[in-house]
């Protein structure tokens, strides 16, 4: 059977590029905070067709190629399913979607455990920065069913938000030893995630620290957690920025979508914690870094689609030569 190039490009999607999903829609979530609904709305847009993709790739490889399904389910990427899928629901439900979000909960709970003992059972040291998936599918439970609680007034999701953020504590921090770090200088784009699970650890504990739940020493605990675990996350940003300008790697690579997710969250954590805090500047400073993500994801796109354009070209061009020698 002749398979077409398109069908050929979908088959060939790692797990990977789930962060393409994670990325447009914490860049959503952002310019929903500061107003620019129409650019939010488009990126929504695209994170939910990508989120449709992804998920028709997923079934049809969990039914149709288990073999494959079984091998991509022990590395850590195979969770952007999880957390494409949470951030995606916690978008909807400021949209206003709490129905759909709760579906998209449902879902990601149920495919959290089974690939998160998956990847646990394969973790080995020195790994890439995709073993923090581990910490972020958790806190994208713990920032969803948050978002959920406050949206709808079920105290028993915001509880369930809190034992979620615990959890993804304690994985960062298993993560973080096993953590090459020399992937810092020469990682291909997911080294950025180190950062970024620390950007939705703070904006998971922001959640609580802004519920009616949690009052006195917790809510001091709580707002304490947030502002330092976005104090090393900024951190992060900072000394992985600095790495791509000593090591530039502008090579297009799907595990760039990693690093623009990371880049949106934590301007979307600062935006989302200046509230609950009240450190005010954490606002305008989320504003800045939130334009930065955007270039980013711009950027990203562009690569991607002049390094597609360029393949095709050579394979036509490879196409054309083939043909000329067998003619002779």
């Amino acid at each position: 059977m002749r398979i077409s190039g398109r069908a050929r490009w979908w088959a060939e999607l790692p797990p990977a590029a789930g962060a393409a999903v994670m990325a447009a829609g914490i860049i959503s979530t952002g310019l929903h905070l500061i107003a620019r609904e129409v650019p939010s709305l488009v990126a929504l847009a695209v994170a939910v067709a990508l989120w449709l993709v992804l998920a028709a790739d997923f079934t049809a490889r969990l039914l149709g190629d288990r073999r494959r399904f079984r091998a991509e389910a022990d590395t850590p990427a195979a969770l952007t399913a999880v957390a494409a899928t949470t951030v995606l629901g916690a978008r909807l439900c400021l949209l206003g979607w709490q129905s759909v979000a709760l579906a998209l909960l449902a879902l990601a709970a149920a495919l959290w455990p089974g690939l998160l003992i998956t990847v646990l059972r394969h973790w080995g040291h020195r790994m890439p920065g995709a073993a923090f998936l581990v910490c972020v599918a958790t806190q994208g439970l713990a920032v969803l069913a948050g978002t959920l609680s406050s949206a709808t007034g079920r105290d028993w999701l915001g509880r369930a938000s809190l034992a979620a953020f615990c959890l993804g504590l304690l994985l960062y921090v298993e993560a973080l030893v096993r953590f090459d770090f020399r992937e810092v200088v020469s990682g291909a784009g997911d080294h950025w995630v180190a950062g970024g699970a620390l950007s939705i650890t703070a904006l998971a504990a922001a959640g609580p620290t802004a519920s009616h739940l949690w009052t006195g020493w917790a809510h001091t605990a709580l707002r304490t957690v947030t502002l330092v675990t976005l104090a090393l996350s900024l951190t992060w940003y900072v000394v992985l920025l600095a790495a791509e300008a000593l090591r530039p790697r502008p090579r297009y690579d799907v595990r760039r979508w990693a690093s623009v997710f990371p880049l949106g969250m934590t301007a979307t954590a600062c935006l989302s914690a200046a509230g609950p805090t009240g450190v005010e500047w954490l606002r305008p400073l989320g504003t800045v870094l939130l334009w930065i993500a955007v270039g980013a994801w711009l950027l990203t796109f562009t690569t991607l689609v002049a390094t597609r354009v360029g393949n095709r070209g050579d394979r036509e061009d490879r196409g054309d030569r083939e043909r000329r020698r067998s003619q002779r």
